[in-house]
């Protein structure tokens, strides 16, 4: 069930509320977008989902179609009471918290439990946590989320390009990634000012490189600070022209230019 506009506006008339500038709410009002997201998901009957930031729920219900458990977890009390009325069914569990803390998590269940994570995320904190979600939480092994465009583009950007950059690296050494698909503000009420997409992350068995992670971004976190110096410059106190040489990257590139596999062989050789 995904609400149209005239219904949305009447479960916030309702209930007394206006979306929150503050949380940037804009809820998704097309069909076709929630089901798309939720192929793009590749769900089975038996899979266990997060959503964070449900809003008024027409994706938790979407969802609660199709898997065994979803945990929905919202920010916002004052949603709570539509959330609740829209995704009433017996395997929508709904918590209120907010996602970048990590207090929730023990829901999760035990460290052997898997989850996919499919939402259409606050766009003010969706890269960090993304990030946060990728380093420290194991349970989640895809997530299908729709993000702003540029936010989207970030994260699987080529290298060599101006969106190529620290979210970019994280993304690739912990999965999978690709863009699905472009969402018009359109769909959206209220229309936001900003053009949407939807990526799809699946995480890798072992991440993409051996090279120590802490170490690995610690350098490019140190050259992307710098990004418009060259390597030899921005990161002399960490990197020795023997240390280039080992790698075989060229001290003359820029951060943007190098691949994963070369970072990694850079930390190693400066290790």
């Amino acid at each position: 069930m995904t609400l149209t506009r005239t219904q949305v506006q009447d479960l916030l008339d309702r209930h007394g509320l206006v979306p929150s500038r503050a949380l940037g709410q804009h809820f998704v009002v097309d069909p076709n977008t929630i089901a798309a997201m939720v192929r793009a998901a590749d769900l089975n009957s038996d899979q266990s989902v997060v959503e964070i930031g449900p809003g008024l729920g027409s994706l938790t219900r979407a969802l609660a179609d199709e898997v065994a458990h979803v945990l929905a977890v919202e920010a916002d009390r004052h949603v709570l009471a539509p959330l609740a009325e829209t995704a009433d069914a017996p395997n929508v569990e709904i918590v209120h918290a907010d996602a970048t803390a990590p207090g929730w998590r023990h829901r999760l269940g035990d460290p052997g439990r898997r989850w996919a994570l499919v939402a259409n995320l606050p766009y003010n904190v969706a890269v960090p946590l993304l990030l946060d979600l990728l380093d420290h939480e194991p349970r989640i092994d895809s997530f299908t989320v729709m993000v702003q465009r540029e936010v989207a583009e970030r994260l699987v950007a080529p290298v060599g390009t101006k969106a190529y950059g620290i979210p970019t690296l994280k993304v690739a050494y912990w999965c999978e990634a690709r863009l699905v698909r472009t969402v018009s503000p359109s769909v959206f009420w209220p229309r936001p000012r900003v053009s949407s997409a939807v990526v799809r992350l699946v995480r890798r068995p072992h991440p993409a490189t051996d090279a120590d992670s802490d170490r690995l971004f610690a350098l490019i976190r140190t050259a992307f600070g710098r990004r418009r110096q060259m390597l030899r410059r921005s990161l002399a106190a960490h990197v020795t022209p023997d240390h280039f040489a080992a790698a075989a990257v060229d001290p003359t590139d820029r951060p943007e230019q190098l691949t994963l596999a070369q970072w990694a062989a850079l930390a190693e050789a400066a290790s």
